[in-house]
This record gives structure tokens, sequence and C-alpha cells, in this order.
């Protein structure tokens, strides 16, 4: 039995969670969150948010922790956020966020330009910091790993667009002949 779909989600103060033709809508100071139930789960909404299983069949079991993952994301959410801070290492590397697009010099013989979609907010902290926040935890991660894709850290000496924290596991390359 899965442990994670045992949880009981705790709905914070100001958080309004609904349920209605198996679709769950989570509203929140910070915005509004819907998800389709999947047919194997039944969800309880009451004090807290419970998910259980339909049946006792493997697939109903993995759904039932998968939906309860997916639901306390979109309350944490709603009442929270979620951001994503990114790094440019590298001499020259460097984000500049005008609008809704950031353009990122990361050693190319020309700027790399990508646009941020209409629901995430990008914020400037240095030339060469980002942070990327939301609502939704699947498109602030998907876009920060977009991002990163534009340069991702090379092992030799380090230089590329990084997470923030983020540990990048370097080689010694090549080594004088003897």
């Amino acid at each position: 039995m899965s442990r994670i779909g045992n949880r009981k989600i705790a709905i914070p103060n100001g958080v309004v969670a609904s349920l209605e033709d198996n679709v769950i809508t989570v509203k929140g100071s910070k915005g509004t969150l819907s998800l389709k139930v999947n047919d194997l789960v039944d969800v309880v909404i009451g004090e807290v948010i419970e998910t259980k299983a339909k049946n006792d069949s493997k697939e109903a079991n993995i759904n039932v922790g998968t939906m309860n993952s997916l639901i306390t994301n979109m309350v944490m959410g709603v009442s929270e956020g979620f951001s994503k801070g990114l790094e440019a290492v590298g001499v020259g590397y460097r984000f500049q966020v005008s609008g809704n697009k950031i353009n990122i010099s990361a050693g190319f013989s020309h700027p790399v330009t990508v646009e941020v979609p209409s629901d995430l907010k990008v914020e400037q902290v240095s030339n060469t910091e980002i942070t990327i926040s939301g609502i939704d935890k699947q498109k602030v991660a998907e876009f920060a790993a977009n991002v990163r894709k534009v340069r991702p850290p090379e092992p030799y000496k380090g230089k590329g667009i990084r997470y923030k924290g983020e540990h990048v596991r370097r080689k010694e390359g090549k080594k004088a002949a003897k």
C-alpha cells in the first residue's frame, strides 16, 4: 500500500478546495489551479484532503500516491508559490531580463532569447542570477530546465547555467606526459 497516498493534506487558511465532475480546484491568494482526478482514485475534501484507492489493484495504489503529491503541490502553490534560482558561471555569461523575455549571453556568437510563459515571473537578482517563480511547480521546474538547457554546466571548467546551489562534478582533464 502506498504510504504517500495515505497522507492527509492540510488546507491552510485562505485556501479553498472543491471537487466537481472529477476535477479538483484549489483557490488561494496567489491564484487558482485545477486538476482532473484519476478514475481509480477517490478524493474526499473536509477539514483535510484525503485520497483513497477505489479498488485494491496495483495501478490504483500507484495513482493514489501520485494524485496525493499533485494535490499537495497545488495547495502549496496557491498559498506559498514555488521558485527556482539559476546562475550563470563563466566569463561573459549573463542574463538580461526585459519584459517577458530573457536574453542569455552564454559564450555563443549571439545572445539566446527565451520567452517567459505568461503565468511565470522572472526576477533578475544580478547579472548572473535569476529567480523563476509561479504557482505551478511543474511549469516552474520545466521552464528552469529549458533555460538551463541553453548551456548546461560542463565538467572541466564548470562553466554554464546551473541551478542555485547545484554541485557540478568536476573532471581533471588531460595530464602532461612524463
